[in-house]
């Protein structure tokens, strides 16, 4: 099997093949017909098996169709390096799609974030403390979310992130 089952849009697909992805891992091949179906998935796999690619390629499947300019997909991770890694996998991967990511957290300026977001995005890969203040502030507009990615949402968890009550 490889990535052309998968049936991906053709920008999507030569992200695949720019970055050398050939044979789906196993969490993959588990995943992403789940993901592209809509349904809610729970994945756990060690480091370097391609859970990342694994969630990012159907979404992007899915916001190939649809609005553009306005957050559709929120990605949460425990720590801003984890955050740089799904957004430059987002990069490499969509790199022909037109599709805008940001990065959402804190220790830098607030300030380039927020222009981003205005100018429209339609993916926000953020760590829960700077994506509380934009929340609070107003700067970030979750209501056309279509799709919530919790990554290492254990880690999160031990670390106090609570989504329902907005604690972090």
């Amino acid at each position: 099997m490889n990535f052309k089952t998968f049936n991906f849009h053709p920008h999507i697909a030569a992200g695949v093949q720019a970055l050398g992805y050939i044979t789906p891992t196993p969490v993959q091949l588990q995943s992403i017909p789940s993901i592209l179906q809509g349904r809610d998935v729970m994945a756990l796999a060690q480091t370097g098996t391609g859970k990342t690619a694994a969630f990012v390629l159907p979404i992007l499947q899915r916001l190939m169709q649809g609005p553009r300019e306005r957050l559709r997909a929120l990605i949460i991770a425990p720590t801003r390096e984890l955050a740089e890694q799904i957004h430059e996998a987002i990069g490499g991967l969509g790199k022909q799609t037109g599709l805008r990511s940001v990065t959402i957290y804190g220790g830098v300026s607030i300030n380039p974030q927020i222009q981003k977001l205005r100018r429209g995005t339609e993916i926000a890969v953020a760590c829960p403390g700077r994506l509380l203040d934009h929340l609070r502030q107003g700067t970030i507009n979750v209501s056309q979310v279509e799709v919530l990615v919790l990554d290492e949402a254990d880690r999160m968890f031990d670390m106090g992130f609570c989504l329902m009550c907005g604690r972090y």
